[in-house]
């Protein structure tokens, strides 16, 4: 929750709530990044105390790790098979935590989550 989530509602008496301060930018909303395959580009979000977040709007590229070889490689991604999180990305082909992919190498499952950590992971995915 955060500070100013009641500060435009109405007290018991019917009296106005007021902000005691302005919001700051750290505080600020935003749209999710919906991460697309593409030329790599990333954006840049300024967070609380100073701190970076970097944002993956679209690349072509996926690090996947083989945990039973204990390898990892860069590998260029072919397409996005599905996301279980939202039935429109599966459609649009939005890569999120979780989402199937097919590489050079194979399938591979999304470990990182792109539109926060700004960097592409995966594991080897054996589907059952």
């Amino acid at each position: 929750m955060a500070w100013h989530s009641n500060m435009m509602k109405k007290k018991k008496t019917g009296g106005r709530k007021w902000a005691y301060r302005a919001k700051r930018l750290h505080e600020m909303g935003a749209h999710p990044v919906e991460t697309m395959l593409g030329e790599t580009e990333r954006k840049i979000a300024s967070g609380r105390s100073g701190l970076e977040k970097t944002k993956l709007v679209s690349t072509n590229y996926v690090n996947v790790s083989d945990p039973s070889t204990g390898m990892t490689e860069r590998l260029e991604v072919l397409d996005v098979v599905s996301n279980p999180a939202n039935v429109d990305y599966n459609r649009r082909g939005v890569i999120t935590k979780g989402v199937i992919i097919r590489t050079e190498k194979g399938l591979a499952k999304i470990v990182s989550r792109p539109g926060q950590h700004g960097v592409l992971n995966a594991v080897v995915y054996e589907s059952d």
